[in-house]
């Protein structure tokens, strides 16, 4: 079974840099853990450190650290309604988390009928 790293400091650092600049405000983010299967074939799950927020709109975001420097991420407003970048894994975080809010922001501006579907 694989460790993974906890979320440094400057991993905080950066998703809180990265969403002052997205909400032109500091907003809280939450740490926990949640178990995923690293590669689809894999029957054993791996507890993973995540990033947790929610914007406003009630949108709820999440960064998995899937190993060093390995992030995967999604968003949703149901559970059962999960969404990605579709991107499997990133190895920056920096790049992780603008691609996760742009394809939100994405997902809202077709909501709303101003981006054609896809």
């Amino acid at each position: 079974m694989a460790t993974i790293p906890d979320i440094t400091e400057t991993e905080q650092w950066i998703m809180r840099t990265t969403l002052r600049e997205r909400y032109g405000r500091d907003l809280e983010i939450q740490l926990a853990d949640a178990e995923i299967r690293l590669h689809p074939s894999e029957r054993e799950l791996t507890s993973c450190p995540v990033i947790f927020w929610q914007s406003e709109d009630g949108c709820h975001f999440i960064i998995f650290k899937a190993g060093e420097r390995a992030y995967r991420c999604q968003f949703f407003y149901k559970p059962y309604k999960q969404m990605g970048t579709g991107v499997e894994q990133y190895d920056d975080l920096a790049e992780c988390a603008v691609a996760l809010l742009q394809a939100q922001a994405d997902f809202v501006a077709e909501e709303r009928g101003d981006l054609p579907q896809r």
